[in-house]
Order: C-alpha cells, then sequence, then structure tokens
C-alpha cells in the first residue's frame, strides 16, 4: 500500500517532469531518438525529376498513368526503461537519494517518449530482475512507472552477519541486460539508469547496443566520489551489509578511497565506452534536467 506521503513524492515528480518536457525536453529528445525504418503512405502522379525506381508499374498500368509510391519515417518507437533499484541507490548526501534521482529521470524520459507518441516499457533490477512493465502510452502508465521506481524496496542485509545466503548478492546488471535484449523484439531506445556499481556486463552491454540505441544515465553522488575529513565513522556497505570502522582524516584511509574511487570512475567509463554507449553522470545534488538536456545537445552537435 503507497502511503501518503509516496503519493505526494509521485505527484509532485509527475508535475515536475511534465513541465520541463513541455519547456525543453520534447525537441531534444524528438531530434535525437527517429523512428526505424520507412511505410508505405499513398501514391502520387510521376513529375520529371523523380527516382523512377519508386514508379508503381502494376497500378500505373491499370490507371494508364505513372505513379510514385510515397513512404514516411515511422515514427513510433519502443523506448525501454532499465532501472537500476538495487540497495545502493538508497544513498544520497544532498537533498536527493539516488533512487529519487533515477525516478524523476525515468519520468521525464518516460514523459518525452509519450509525448512523441513512443511507447514506454521499464525493468527494474537489483540483483536479478524485480519487475518488467510492458511498453504503453499515456498519462496513467507514466505515473505507474514513477511510482514503482520509487515504491521499489530491495531486500535488507543482515548486518554483520556471516550467512552469505542472508546477504544481497548487489548489482547483477549483466542479467538486467541480457534481459532486455530478450525483451525489444524490434529496434529500439533503450535508457540505463544505474549507478553502475556492478562488475562483467561489458559484452551483454555491447550485445544490447548492437541492435538499440543504448543511452547510460549514470546517478552518482559526490560523497562517492569525495570523501570530507569528519574524524571517525561506522560504514556499513548497504547491499553486502559488511560493516567498517573508518577514521576518515587517516591519509592510508583518503589514499585507499581516492583509488578505488579513481578505479571505479576508468572501469564504468571503459566499459560504456567499449560497448559504444553515449553515456553521462547525473549528481544527486544537481539539475538533472539540465544536465540530461546539456547532454543531448553536445550529442547533437557531435553528429553533425
Amino acid at each position: 500500500m503507497l502511503t501518503p506521503e509516496l503519493l505526494q513524492k509521485v505527484k509532485r515528480i509527475e508535475i515536475t517532469t511534465r513541465k520541463i518536457v513541455d519547456d525543453v525536453m520534447t525537441g531534444q529528445y524528438r531530434s535525437h531518438f527517429k523512428g526505424h525504418g520507412v511505410q508505405f503512405s499513398e501514391h502520387r502522379q510521376y513529375v520529371p525529376g523523380d527516382d523512377i525506381r519508386h514508379i508503381d508499374w502494376k497500378v500505373s498500368a491499370r490507371v494508364s498513368e505513372p505513379l510514385i509510391k510515397k513512404f514516411e519515417e515511422e515514427r513510433e518507437l519502443t523506448v525501454f526503461l532499465v532501472v537500476d533499484v538495487s540497495a545502493s541507490k538508497g544513498f544520497g548526501s544532498s537533498k536527493k537519494l539516488k533512487s529519487e534521482v533515477a525516478a524523476e529521470i525515468a519520468g521525464m524520459l518516460a514523459y518525452a517518449a509519450v509525448h512523441t507518441g513512443d511507447k514506454v516499457g521499464v525493468l527494474l533490477f537489483s540483483d536479478r530482475v524485480e519487475r518488467i512493465i510492458p511498453p504503453k502510452k499515456g498519462r496513467t502508465h507514466i505515473q505507474r512507472i514513477i511510482r514503482d521506481v520509487l515504491a521499489h524496496k530491495s531486500p535488507e542485509p543482515v548486518i554483520g552477519t556471516a550467512d552469505k545466503k542472508k546477504i544481497s548478492s548487489g548489482t547483477n546488471l549483466r542479467e538486467a541486460l541480457d534481459a532486455t535484449q530478450r525483451i525489444m523484439k524490434h529496434c529500439g531506445v533503450v535508457f540505463l539508469i544505474s549507478d553502475f556499481m556492478a562488475v562483467d556486463y561489458g559484452i551483454a552491454l555491447r550485445r544490447l547496443a548492437r541492435r538499440h540505441d543504448v543511452v547510460g544515465v549514470r546517478v552518482a553522488d559526490e560523497r562517492e566520489m569525495v570523501m570530507p575529513s569528519v574524524g571517525s565513522l561506522w560504514l556499513v556497505d548497504p547491499e553486502s551489509g559488511q560493516e567498517r570502522f573508518v577514521d576518515t582524516s587517516s591519509y592510508n584511509f583518503k589514499s585507499l578511497f581516492e583509488r578505488a574511487s579513481a578505479e571505479f570512475e576508468l572501469q564504468t567509463s571503459e566499459a560504456l565506452k567499449g560497448g559504444r554507449v553515449e553515456w553521462l553522470r547525473v549528481l544527486t545534488k544537481e539539475d538533472y534536467a539540465e544536465a540530461v538536456v546539456r547532454f543531448f545537445r553536445a550529442r547533437s552537435r557531435k553528429r553533425r
């Protein structure tokens, strides 16, 4: 059952994302994601200069005048949002959690797609595929997407336990990508919204990107990259349940943290570039809408 607080949050996100789409997002979305292929529209009379390869000879013979086949782009696309709902998304050091930012971005992209006539589907995943929402259109469908992303609760790890069977196994991005490959029968657009705290997903990502237009949206928090000196802290991994007492002022801890952060940044960047996937990073403290629109504008300049 949805709490009044959650319902209020869903409504707020719906209003915010709809305004962003109406104001600035629709044009950016439409210019980047077009239909795949063409379909027959109608016949028209041949005029000098037309490509004779487009003459419909059978119909022309029946009406005793040359007619050209007209085609139009198949505008409708299937857009699939692959959204990470693992326990690590419950972190945030600013006003919003990573899960809230992910829900708002999913809502904005869903509105942009539906606004241009596309269907939108969703796959939620953690250490496994949690839920699949079939592609549909309509405002009610978008509300469901926002609600389900926000309301999903990942299994809580058993803090301090030694029994690995009781501990969440983290984020299985590879399984989510493979599932998306099976679900998406025709070419479409896939938005992968995650913090990418996962391993061994490079091959699955390349395989998916060969058939679909895949865009990665990495939702991150500043404290995952820079740790301030705030004295001693008791840290808990939300996905494994492992606990550790650290001194954030320690030189050894700072060096270890910075090396691990830099290594993760490099591995993530290499995996996405290796899959030939364009991507952007959105921090919880920044304006996600501005970041997404800025990404599309930069993408447009590169493709000219």
